[in-house]
């Protein structure tokens, strides 16, 4: 009997068949339905659209200057007075009271050489002088006792007291005495000079500044051998070069086509290397006038205005050659963007801003336009990007790409 009760249970195949295609397409539709909303998100924020390629520039710090420039050159701060100081007589390097950075003024001495043999020869010379200033003494002395001899006897023979062979002796006694006198002096005046020579020699030894200026470099120290021609072994020709600070010009080459832009008292502006953020006057001094035919170029001499204690003989300089002379208000750097990136909307003056991969309006100020830059006076910050020349479809939240990335 239970047989029979469980041979007539059976299972409804299309039922069951019925309510899984029903949750097959409710799982599908459920699927469209967040792929349709999310597909939707995506498109309003522009993740499913590629995103374009703009042209960014940075703010930059200009000078004002830069927009007036008509000529660029390079080249170097030169002293022109410089020397390298030598000895003129060769001996042994005994004293040294400069070193590099020194300032010294003119006829200060340097350095001395050793000057034993020169000291010598000018005490000989003194004594020579001074043999020579008593051998005068005794010539004159002789002098007057033959012309007090002469005269005597010039009155004894009118008398007839003596011969007149007397008379004639001490005459001639006279004119030795005369004679004797002259070549004293005469010795006197070669063995002065003979002295004047020896001082001289005596200053050869010392080695003096021919002019107020710095000491560059140090070429010898205590105990080298200095010979004005350096032939010798180990032998040093000059002691130390020296630069008259006063003097300081830079020099730079300019291309021969260009040329006819410079002119003599053209208003300059020079950067120096070491001091990139600063801006200094200057004035063409000089068109050197020969050209360098290895460069196809020639060199020009531009004169600093003021001069500063921070220039240094052979630093890097830039040299922009101005159209006029500039204004007080132009002599400060300002913050500014590419004309092309400024555009107007709702009556203001906008840029989009690159924030990551997606461009933010900005409102701005603006000052004075610069040839193609545009002063920025409030709204952006040092290191901020702006978009090169915005379209007319391009809003605050765009995503974009730039040429980097």
């Amino acid at each position: 009997m239970v047989e029979e009760d469980i041979s007539k249970l059976h299972i409804d195949k299309k039922s069951m068949a019925v309510r899984r295609g029903r949750k097959k397409r409710f799982f599908l539709l459920s699927i469209i339905i967040v792929l349709v909303i999310g597909g939707g998100v995506l498109y309003s924020k522009g993740l499913l659209t590629p995103a374009p390629t703009v042209q960014v520039a940075g703010l930059q710090s200009i000078y004002p200057s830069q927009t007036f420039t008509v000529l660029n050159a390079s080249g170097y701060v030169v002293a022109q007075r410089k020397a390298a100081v030598a000895s003129k007589i060769t001996g042994r390097l005994i004293s040294l009271f400069v070193e590099e950075g020194s300032r010294v003024k003119a006829g200060e001495v340097i350095a001395r050489l050793e000057n034993e043999d020169s000291l010598a020869a000018l005490n000989r010379a003194q004594a020579n002088v001074n043999l020579a200033r008593s051998n005068l003494d005794q010539a004159k002395a002789e002098l007057e006792d033959a012309q007090l001899n002469h005269h005597r006897n010039e009155q004894l023979v009118a008398k007839g007291f003596v011969a007149q062979s007397t008379v004639d002796a001490s005459e001639a006694r006279y004119k030795r005495a005369k004679a004797t006198v002259a070549a004293q002096e005469a010795a006197i005046r070669a063995s002065e000079a003979a002295l004047e020579e020896a001082k001289v020699l005596v200053e050869y030894s010392n080695i003096r500044a021919p002019f107020d200026a710095v000491v560059l470099t140090k070429s010898a120290d205590i105990g080298d051998i200095v010979t004005p021609l350096g032939a010798a072994a180990n032998a040093k020709a000059a002691v130390v070069t020296i630069a008259d600070m006063s003097s300081l010009q830079v020099e730079v080459d300019v291309s021969e086509s260009n040329i006819s832009q410079v002119r003599v008292g053209q208003p300059c502006e020079i950067r120096l290397d070491a001091f990139p953020d600063l801006r200094f006057k200057g004035a063409v001094h000089m068109i050197v006038p020969t050209a360098d035919r290895t460069k196809a170029s020639v060199l020009v001499k531009v004169a600093f205005k003021g001069l500063d204690p921070r220039f240094l003989p052979e630093m890097s300089a830039k040299v922009a050659f101005l159209s006029r002379e500039m204004v007080p208000d132009e002599e400060k750097p300002l913050k500014a963007v590419p004309a092309a990136a400024v555009i107007s909307r709702g009556g203001h003056s906008v840029v989009f801003l690159v924030d990551g991969e997606r461009v933010v309006e900005k409102a701005i100020r603006t000052g004075k336009r610069m040839d193609t830059m545009v002063e920025i006076l409030q709204g952006l910050e040092a290191g901020d990007k702006v978009v090169l020349n915005p379209g007319s479809n391009l809003k605050s939240g765009t995503r974009v790409k730039t040429p980097e990335k």
